[in-house]
């Protein structure tokens, strides 16, 4: 049989050579040349096919004249230079380059444009150096968009990450927003779960909320103040990139693990209730991924961060406050505005100036030192976060102010005015009148601050069942609930059956009625002989 290939075929002239056979019975027997059987003597490997000769094209008479234009154009304004386009124009306006296609000379310009520009040393070419880093010694710092459903309402928050350079260990937090805010707690997060700080620098962007300017084309930043105390008071070197594609490569390892972990653990898109949920799983996942294996590692990453978390800067006594204050004025509809939107206060501090700590996920308000109301972070525009219990002492005396205060709609919305405080509150009003059931209803309301919400509802559902339509019924019954040791089961509100508003049993009677006590066949009691003891008239008249 046939040679499957030129090797085998060598291969077998050199081996009949070597049995004793002539040059000429080789080129008999392998039906060849004389020139092959001279080549497979000199040489086990063939020689490489020589390359065809390229094939004329239609532009090689204006190839010099477009490589000239390039070369124009390094020194042009960067907004005045040669487009394909206008290369292809001119080649036919000006030297009747008649036959040519767009598509030759977007070709040839779009792979010579850049041959010119590393010829002139305007552009290095595409290489990567492998860089080695020690323990403990850099990290690398980046935000990414992410997409979650927050309440079944889709929304893009912010990823933060901060990857050690050796371990390629990574802390993730998800915030509302890329702030500074959020850079800085996600900073204080990522150094409490590694227990210290890299001994040299962390690798940034040009984030806004570091870097208040960039100096031209060097490295120099003007950066904020905030930003340099924090620095100051962790002890650490900050190292910004270049702008562009560039910078992204000078720290690309924490480029690419936000997008392994947006693929490995946000697909398909988390639905949660709050950010703190989701958190909780992002910080679940961090610990999952320790015993992933990086590339072609020898280790994993848990192994290789054993290695370095000892080496790391221990962390500072004092906690480094990341939010920022405020001091607005309380309006009078008992609303502060931070940042575009309104978030509610107690009622008493309308007029007065408060202050007011903003951080990443909540905001705290104080008057003084004293905290008086909390919220949590609003991720939208011009929007409103009301708090019902902070306007229950206005709505007594306004209680007419009540089924349409936005306070209420939010509390419907968000579960803390459920059902059943809607159907003791109609309840109540019909018994007592609109005025007075509202106003039974705002003192349930406060049993809130000092109770439980789920033995309030608990206590209003009891009270309900047992047609007690006042306030002082429903603080008994949420007594009685949480002197149990078991816990309160909210209880569906009674549809069908109306509450019987005439008449309205004794807890005595109610009582007889849960302990299911025997018929008392007893004789009901007299005073009959006590009568003898009174003074008659009929004896007196007689």
């Amino acid at each position: 049989m046939p040679p499957d290939s030129r090797v085998e075929l060598y291969a077998a002239i050199r081996r009949d050579a070597r049995s004793g056979l002539s040059i000429r019975a080789l080129q008999r027997k392998h039906q060849v040349g004389h020139a092959t059987v001279v080549a497979a003597l000199a040489s086990v490997w063939p020689e490489p096919r020589k390359p065809l000769p390229a094939r004329p094209s239609r532009l090689d008479a204006h190839k010099p004249i477009i490589d000239e234009w390039l070369r124009i154009d390094l020194d042009a304004p960067r907004k005045q230079r040669h487009t394909t386009k206008r290369i292809f124009d001119r080649l036919l306006d000006e030297h009747s380059a008649e036959g040519l296609t767009y598509g030759i000379v977007r070709r040839y310009v779009a792979e010579r444009r850049r041959e010119i520009r590393i010829e002139a040393g305007r552009e290095p070419a595409a290489a990567f150096i492998p860089q080695t880093h020690l323990p403990g010694a850099e990290a690398e710092v980046d935000f990414g968009d992410v997409s979650i459903k927050l309440s079944g309402q889709q929304v893009v928050c912010a990823l933060f990450s901060l990857r050690l350079s050796y371990s390629g260990k990574a802390v993730h937090r998800i915030f509302a927003s890329a702030g500074q805010e959020a850079f800085l707690e996600g900073h204080v997060h990522a150094f409490s779960v590694l227990g210290g700080v890299p001994v040299g620098k962390i690798r940034y962007d040009n984030l806004k909320a570091a870097v208040a300017q960039v100096i031209g084309f060097s490295r120099q930043r003007v950066e904020t103040e905030k930003w340099i105390a924090f620095r100051s008071h962790y002890g650490f070197d900050a190292f910004y990139c270049q702008s562009g594609l560039t910078g992204a490569h000078e720290k690309g390892g924490v480029e690419g693990d936000i997008g392994w972990f947006r693929r490995n653990h946000l697909v398909p898109v988390p639905e949660v209730d709050s950010l703190v949920e989701l958190n909780e799983m992002v910080d679940r996942w961090d610990t999952e991924d320790d015993e992933r294996r990086i590339s072609n590692r020898a280790k994993t990453v848990g192994e290789h961060f054993a290695i370095e978390q000892p080496l790391l800067v221990p962390l500072p006594i004092d906690r480094f406050e990341t939010g920022r204050w405020f001091t607005p004025r309380v309006d009078r509809y008992a609303q502060v505005t931070v940042r575009t939107n309104r978030y509610s206060v107690p009622t008493r501090f309308i007029g007065r100036n408060v202050r007011i700590l903003l951080r990443a996920s909540d905001l705290i308000v104080y008057d003084g030192q004293t905290e008086v109301a909390r919220h949590e972070r609003l991720m939208t525009k011009a929007g409103a976060r009301l708090e019902l219990d902070h306007y229950l002492e206005a709505l007594l005396r306004k209680p007419g102010a009540m089924p349409g205060a936005t306070a209420l709609e939010q509390a419907r919305a968000t579960g803390r005015f459920t059902p059943i405080h809607d159907a003791w509150w109609t309840a109540a009003r019909r018994a007592h009148g609109d005025a007075e059931g509202t106003r039974a209803l705002i003192a349930v309301l406060l049993l809130h601050r000092h109770t439980a919400h789920e033995q309030v509802v608990a206590g209003l559902a009891a009270a309900l069942r047992a047609g007690a339509l006042t306030a002082d019924a429903v603080a008994l019954e949420v007594r009685k609930v949480s002197d149990t040791d078991e816990p309160a089961v909210p209880v569906d509100p009674p549809v069908a059956s109306p509450v019987d508003t005439d008449r309205v049993p004794s807890l005595t009677e109610r009582r007889l009625r849960a302990a299911q006590l025997p018929p008392d066949t007893r004789p009901l009691p007299t005073v009959d002989q006590y009568d003898q003891l009174l003074p008659s008239r009929r004896r007196g008249q007689t």
